[in-house]
């Protein structure tokens, strides 16, 4: 997706960037609907999917609370907190989440998750290269951050894949799952600027 493709996929109010969509070469980023909660449910329940989440698995009232949040916010203007269902092209099936958090100082945070039928063929870093673009060629962003528990490899791999760079390691750093068996998990960090993106985008 070119940056003339992503600035068309927002409205640009005196207020900020107004929520709309974003498209890669298969997928759809969209905000969430209330029709959604059978798809998004499918994958926030599911334990193989959460072991190495913060939150879950998820109660039918769970899911409920986080697509209204994510309705919510996506309406606020300026927006803050960008939620989005990734969805097929070829057939608009919802496989998963992602998001974009902003703070007060040039700098966001992204995260995905999808539903484990689709780990391993590619569409986490399709969606991790549109969230930076959204941050550094919509929002003009510095910087983006992103964290995994250090055993969820196919996280920290995407990271990778779109440039990001471990910043740190943190030893018991961040509550583990209750389907885990451990109080605590280890942390990685990872970070790219905007200038290390552009370098990145020009060397392609």
């Amino acid at each position: 997706m070119d940056t003339a493709d992503m600035r068309g996929a927002f409205c640009i109010s005196k207020e900020g960037v107004v929520m709309q969509t974003l498209t890669s070469e298969r997928l759809i980023l969209r905000p969430f609907s209330e029709d959604d909660h059978e798809a998004v449910h499918s994958y926030a329940s599911n334990r193989d999917n959460l072991i190495y989440m913060l939150w879950g698995p998820n109660t039918s009232e769970d899911t409920e609370r986080f697509i209204r949040f994510a309705i919510d916010t996506s309406r606020e203007e300026p927006c803050k907190n960008y939620q989005y269902a990734a969805v097929l092209k070829e057939d608009m099936k919802l496989i998963g989440g992602c998001g974009i958090t902003l703070d007060d100082n040039a700098q966001a945070e992204i995260g995905w998750l999808l539903h484990r039928d689709y780990w391993k063929q590619g569409y986490g870093t399709e969606i991790g290269n549109c969230l930076l673009e959204l941050a550094f060629d919509v929002l003009n962003l510095h910087r983006v951050i992103a964290h995994c528990d250090a055993e969820n490899y196919g996280s920290y791999r995407v990271m990778e894949n779109i440039g990001m760079r471990r910043e740190g390691l943190f030893i018991e750093g961040r509550p583990a799952n209750r389907l885990s068996g451990k109080e605590y998990g280890d942390e990685y960090s990872y970070a790219i600027l905007k200038s290390e993106w552009k370098a990145r985008q020009k060397s392609k």
